[in-house]
């Protein structure tokens, strides 16, 4: 491991019984990457911005998911659901961003695209011995406007060397509402508009659209939010919206800071975030299983009501 980057080491249960929404049997490492320490890096190439990156520690060969945060918010934040994906035998790429940012998400979309090629020649170095990314499996992950920079990038606003084969938006949002998008607009309301060559699935929050209190717009406005993105989507497609549960319930539990705390005060929250996370997660996880390695028994078993969740639903469609 080079000294530009920190690692920390998770262990999981080895229950061969768990599903999708519980803690997978990977041993998984958390590795962060500060590009700004990379002067003397020598032949090592670094990112172009800080990776927060959960991976399995035992030899293999293992899908990636790139992995998106929402607005104004650190990748830091989603810890617990980076490790839950990646104990399941993904590798998880999370970038930060920015630090501060305006309105305009065009810089976003296109550090994103950099991020996404520099995956072929750089991140083999940064992970455990004998772990090796299989970049013919590439998932595309955000969260918010996260959520919005990732279908811009699955829309080809900008050109990356690598092809994605699944796209998730996790609780989109495409700006304050309708006719106020922030640039660039993703959303055109034309219905089944999106020209996506790959599966997609978007999740939304039953409480995502209601305030929180009388000083704060809601988090995810209607005519902006999840049902407006799967409202253009074409085949493939799924779409899951958890009942009473907000728009920042899959952070950690714990989100340190000034930014951390206000989390827990802009949006209107479910009860606790664990659910919630946990349901991300394993949704995550099974539409990865069915559109990265070709087993859809697990996300079938959940479409067709078979499989205990953590949640309860509010909605769910699928084009398939």
């Amino acid at each position: 491991m080079n000294s530009s980057s920190k690692s920390s080491t998770f262990s999981s249960s080895s229950s061969s019984s768990k599903n999708a929404f519980d803690i997978g049997n990977h041993l998984i490492k958390m590795i962060k990457i500060d590009p700004k320490l990379s002067n003397n890096s020598g032949s090592v190439c670094f990112p172009p911005k800080p990776l927060l990156i959960g991976t399995p520690t035992e030899s293999g060969i293992f899908p990636v998911l790139i992995l998106l945060h929402g607005y104004l918010l650190y990748n830091s934040f989603y810890s617990q659901l980076i490790q839950h994906i990646s104990s399941h035998g993904f590798i998880v790429v999370a970038p930060q961003l920015y630090s501060v940012t305006g309105p305009d998400a065009n810089e976003e979309i296109k550090i994103t695209a950099d991020i996404t090629n520099w995956l072929s020649e750089g991140l083999c170095h940064f992970l455990p011995t004998h772990v090796r990314p299989d970049l013919t499996k590439l998932g595309l992950a955000g969260h918010s406007r996260g959520g919005k920079v990732a279908f811009a990038l699955a829309l080809r606003k900008q050109v990356t060397s690598l092809k994605f084969s699944a796209l998730i938006g996790i609780d989109p949002v495409d700006g304050m509402d309708k006719g106020k998008q922030t640039p660039p607009p993703v959303l055109n309301y034309v219905p089944r508009s999106f020209d996506l060559d790959m599966a997609v699935m978007v999740i939304g929050s039953g409480l995502g659209e209601m305030k929180k209190n009388l000083l704060f717009p809601p988090c995810a406005p209607i005519g902006v939010n999840h049902q407006d993105f799967f409202n253009e989507c074409q085949k493939l497609a799924f779409y899951f919206v958890v009942k009473d549960y907000g728009h920042l319930d899959m952070l950690d539990d714990e989100t340190k800071g000034i930014r951390g705390k206000s989390t827990h005060c802009l949006c209107k929250n479910g009860d606790s975030r664990e659910p919630m996370r946990r349901f991300v997660g394993g949704i995550v996880i099974a539409f990865l299983k069915a559109y990265l390695e070709d087993n859809s028994r697990e996300l079938m078993a959940i479409r067709d009501g078979n499989e205990k969740l953590p949640v309860e639903l509010q909605k769910s469609e699928f084009l398939i």
